[in-house]
């Protein structure tokens, strides 16, 4: 009887990558239809939720926190600025350094945001312990393999 992962078939429906792939495309599909409304995309919305936690975060602290790096952030930060959601200024110590702030309607977004982000919560049909139980356990597996890669690959 088969007992590792190299003794056993492969199948799709078994696979872990799969079910975070098929969960997370589905996911951000109810996302996108939510903040369709709101005339955001998904990306957008995450650089949102970073700014309504910290306003006024560096361009390379808003990349740490979403996970984007600059080349696919400029132009985000760029379609947001042109939609007079935030606005970028540069640091007068260090021109090299860019801090984003939200604007009144940027901020004022927040609420709609929120009422959004609730109903696809809700849509999920967990309960508050199985929600946080699952966010800790992706955190904790995306942890581990990042470290794991720094060691194995």
């Amino acid at each position: 009887m088969p007992t590792t992962a190299l003794e056993q078939p492969a199948r799709v429906d078994e696979q872990l990558c799969f079910a975070l792939y098929s969960a997370s495309k589905t996911l951000t599909a109810a996302y996108r239809q939510a903040l369709g409304e709101l005339g955001l995309t998904y990306p957008q919305y995450l650089t949102m939720l970073a700014l309504w936690e910290t306003d006024g975060r560096t361009v390379a602290e808003l990349g740490r926190a979403i996970d984007l790096d600059s080349g696919t952030l400029s132009p985000l930060l760029r379609r947001l600025e042109t939609s007079g959601l935030i606005r970028r200024e540069r640091s007068v110590l260090d021109e090299r350094v860019v801090r984003v702030l939200l604007t009144a309607q940027g901020r004022a977004l927040e609420s709609p945001a929120a009422a959004a982000r609730a109903r696809v919560e809700a849509a999920t049909c967990l309960s508050q312990e199985e929600f946080t139980q699952l966010r800790s356990l992706l955190h904790r597996l995306r942890t581990n393999v990042a470290a794991a890669q720094t060691r194995l690959w």
